[in-house]
């Protein structure tokens, strides 16, 4: 079933409003972080027509669910440039969707700003109208790697959804222990949809590894691997997530404690709007935002800057505009290369501690140190 979202701020202009089609994954393996971006679009919406709009237009997201499906998100996008004839777009979740929706977008010449998709292959296409705001995916266990070879730990294994982002770290990850000298002592893919990991875990445990690396977009895999390291007394002294939200938490409980995780955004970080942006979300949402909200919410306020300065929904006019355009929005500096690649965001990595989210790396960003007692899921 396709879920529409849509909107409306009441404005007494007579200029028609500015239509931003979209599709979120409302539904299926994407929901969690999908859900949360489409929030993002939708606060920044409400955001924008409290202050006047752009352009004198009141703006309107129109938001498809692609039920975590790329077939129907290439299908939804068509219809929403063909059918719907909206006056502009932005990107769904993930690095999987954008990959391939691109195609699309680029067809119609349409400027598509990507608030949550981070493979670095996305963007060695020769695409013009791609603009990427999340750091690397290839960067995304970095925290993990580091503060492992800070405490002196030699032997990571990385497990990877085979997926277009999670391979991506993976590989990633892989390239940055070998620069470190540590010994990758285990690195192996699995099939999207697995539930049973007890097999890996085995080889993992077999492994001898001292920190254990996953590298997924199904937030429920993270979960399944932790139960399932908890049942099969696998004794790793660090272990991190390519992706850390509130849900993982509220999950796990006590299980998820001293458990790493990348996160592209979190409220402590001194980027200018954070405590309004939090604060609203809140009140709006009922929950904490996740970094995939402040993604949504981030990349449409750097979307409504770049048409502000504009001064028009052309996208060709857009385009250079993206490309010259260096801010900072609630989500994190932006900048881009010749090819809409990401060159300002970092990211951080957090730990839960007393079944809270802390940032413990890089050290600038940093609110707590790193806790290295015994994990629950190990005897140790």
């Amino acid at each position: 079933m396709i879920v529409v979202v849509i909107v409306t701020t009441t404005f007494h202009k007579d200029e028609p409003p500015i239509i931003i089609g979209a599709t979120m994954s409302q539904t299926g393996a994407y929901s969690t972080q999908g859900i949360a971006a489409r929030n993002g679009y939708l606060l920044c919406q409400e955001h924008i027509n409290e202050k006047g709009g752009i352009l004198g237009r009141k703006v309107e997201f129109l938001i498809y669910d692609d039920e975590s499906d790329t077939d129907l998100a290439v299908e939804l996008y068509e219809k929403l440039i063909t059918e719907n004839k909206v006056d502009a777009v932005m990107g769904p979740y993930g690095s999987t969707l954008t990959e391939a929706v691109a195609p699309v977008t680029e067809k119609h010449r349409m400027v598509q700003i990507s608030p949550l998709a981070a493979t670095t292959s996305i963007w060695e296409q020769g695409r013009e109208y791609l603009f990427m705001v999340l750091p690397p995916g290839e960067l995304f266990l970095a925290g993990l790697v580091e503060m492992a070879y800070e405490k002196g730990l030699t032997k990571i294994a990385i497990i990877h959804e085979d997926e277009l982002f999670p391979s991506a770290a993976g590989t990633g990850t892989v390239d940055l222990a070998l620069e470190k000298g540590m010994d990758v002592v285990l690195f192996e893919s699995y099939a999207t949809g697995t539930s049973d990991f007890s097999e890996l875990l085995v080889k993992v445990k077999e492994s001898g590894a001292e920190v254990l690396g996953i590298a997924a977009s199904p937030l429920d895999d993270f979960i399944s691997v932790v139960r399932q390291m908890k049942e099969l007394d696998v004794n790793v002294k660090m272990f991190g997530t390519s992706g850390a939200v509130q849900q993982f938490q509220d999950e796990l409980g006590e299980s998820a404690e001293y458990a790493y995780g990348l996160s592209a955004w979190e409220p402590s970080l001194p980027y200018p709007g954070i405590d309004e942006f939090t604060e609203a979300y809140r009140e709006r949402f009922g929950m904490e935002p996740s970094f995939h909200a402040a993604g949504g919410y981030g990349s449409c306020k750097i979307f409504m800057e770049a048409i502000e300065k504009a001064g028009t929904l052309d996208s060709d006019i857009l385009r250079d505009e993206l490309l010259e355009l260096e801010t900072n929005t609630i989500f994190s500096h932006y900048a881009v290369d010749e090819r809409g690649y990401q060159t300002a965001n970092t990211g951080v990595f957090i730990q839960w501690q007393d079944g809270e989210k802390v940032v413990v790396w890089p050290d600038e960003f940093a609110t707590a140190e790193p806790r290295y007692p015994t994990p629950p899921w190990s005897e140790r």
